[in-house]
């Protein structure tokens, strides 16, 4: 015979202040397990919405990022003519770049940050074609000049239409912003390839990408087979969504670890908060458990009843603390890309899995704080606990 859930929530109801506090405790440990998801999602969003399923990226052979690459101009001919391109009236629709991080002073704070600085070629807009440009214009080729990512205009000092900022022993002039659609680019700074090796003073003929326009995503396969056989060619094929996949792993990883060994951490002062609660409520409740115990409820009854107090606690911790972390949905963030130590923007990315998660994460709480005091109220001789009281 099953104690009515009623009862537990009389019980929750007459000891409130316990109860509030270990819901307190509960929220803020699943806040904070949340929050840390969220923010490795939101970057892991960012970095792969930064590529196209019908794009393709070329490195050097043994390359993990581009920034380690190398694709020297031959090469890059090779590319061009390969099977699987995209074309229009001009050609094949193939963006050779090199990308150097230069400092910035952040507006929030004021501390330089790195930003991403690339190299494109005057066809990036066509490779990329979800990349608008919102305010101005596209840089003209063979000059000194930048377009701006949206999030780099507000993240930055100085990076603003209009201004003239200097780097790498150049002066630039920004002459447009773009909008790439919430993905990595935004918080970069483009300018015209060649330009940025003569100022950098690296060989004109040396690139470290090749960012080519498929006609079609399954044009990967053979674009991809026609270089790896050319024994010209010394290069890695990707897709360029899965190479920014690979991208966000190291800094999600960390994200992700931290945030989880944090929350087990404060999940675990949670726990004793719900011990505490469940057994000041034992201890006040000894003759109502042997009363129930006399009529016939089990053992099982009463362990199945405190833990079900319990759960309705945790989920109730559980559910205030997403409630909780709901305003940081879409809040810009910034951190450090491990992969090109350069400063990435970001929004936190609250899901509804995410938010289930965080339940389920309280509800193993209220289940691991709940269970010992039940088995101990369960235990409690019936008979010597009515003479007692």
């Amino acid at each position: 015979m099953a104690i009515p859930i009623v009862y537990n929530l009389r019980s929750v109801r007459a000891r409130w202040v316990s109860a509030v506090v270990a819901v307190l405790g509960i929220a803020g440990t699943v806040g904070v397990f949340v929050a840390m998801l969220s923010m490795a999602r939101g970057f892991k969003a960012t970095l792969v919405s930064s590529g196209s399923a019908q794009n393709a990226l070329v490195v050097r052979a043994g390359a993990t990022a581009e920034m380690m690459g190398a694709v020297p101009l031959d090469q890059v001919k090779v590319i061009q003519d390969a099977p699987g391109i995209a074309r229009d009236a001009s050609g094949p629709l193939v963006s050779p770049e090199v990308v150097v991080v230069a400092p910035f002073p952040l507006i929030r704070t004021g501390t330089d940050a790195n930003v991403q600085i690339r190299g494109v070629s005057d066809k990036a807009l066509q490779v990329r074609n979800t990349v608008k440009i919102i305010e101005g214009r596209f840089f003209q080729s063979g000059v000194a000049e930048l377009v701006v990512g949206h999030n780099a205009t507000r993240s930055y000092r100085g990076l603003q239409m209009g201004n003239s900022v200097k780097f790498g022993g150049g002066t630039w002039h920004i002459v447009g912003v773009f909008d790439a659609g919430g993905s990595a680019f935004d918080s970069e700074v483009w300018c015209d390839a060649r330009v940025l090796n003569q100022i950098y003073k690296r060989p004109d003929n040396i690139f470290q990408s090749v960012t080519v326009h498929l006609a079609s995503p399954d044009a990967l396969v053979p674009f991809k087979d026609a270089l790896l056989a050319d024994p010209r060619m010394t290069v890695d094929v990707s897709r360029e969504i899965e190479y920014y996949e690979k991208q966000s792993r190291a800094l999600t990883t960390l994200i992700t670890v931290l945030g989880t060994a944090v929350a087990a951490v404060m999940g675990i002062g949670a726990v004793f908060g719900a011990l505490n609660t469940m057994y000041s409520a034992v201890a006040e409740r000894g003759r109502e458990i042997a009363t129930m115990r006399a009529l016939g409820f089990g053992a099982t009854s009463v362990v199945v009843s405190f833990v079900i107090e319990a759960i309705f606690i945790a989920a109730l911790g559980g559910a205030v603390g997403c409630i909780a972390v709901l305003p940081l949905n879409g809040l810009t963030t910034g951190a450090m890309n491990l992969q090109t130590f350069s400063h990435l923007a970001f929004a936190f990315k609250i899901t509804p899995p995410l938010l289930l998660w965080g339940i389920i994460f309280a509800v193993l709480m209220g289940v691991i704080g709940g269970l010992p005091p039940a088995i101990r109220a369960a235990r409690r001789p019936v008979a010597a606990t009515l003479r007692a009281l």
